[in-house]
């Protein structure tokens, strides 16, 4: 048996776990065969709610220094985190 990586990406409002889901991306290596994503678009409604779901969380945001003009800023969405969960694959039979 061998394992298949499953990536999930949330980024959220603010720098806390709890805060709401602003975007996400989802990346399956285990090409479907694993569980998927609950209904709905985004998939979580927090962050927490993905830890709570068994996803694990591998990456945080860094904190950064917010200057007065920061609402005028374009670039990376902040508040990047980013979940994994492992999924075991059954060999092929060949």
């Amino acid at each position: 048996m061998s394992e298949r990586q499953q990536v999930l990406y949330l980024w959220l409002a603010e720098g806390a776990l709890d805060m709401p889901v602003v975007a996400w991306a989802f990346h399956d290596g285990a090409a479907g065969s694993g569980p998927g994503l609950p209904e709905g678009d985004p998939p979580y409604a927090t962050g927490l709610a993905a830890l709570e779901d068994g996803w694990f969380l591998l990456q945080s945001p860094a904190a950064r220094a917010l200057t007065d003009d920061a609402g005028h800023e374009t670039g990376p969405l902040a508040h990047e985190f980013v979940f994994e969960r492992r999924i075991a694959i059954e060999p092929a039979s060949g």
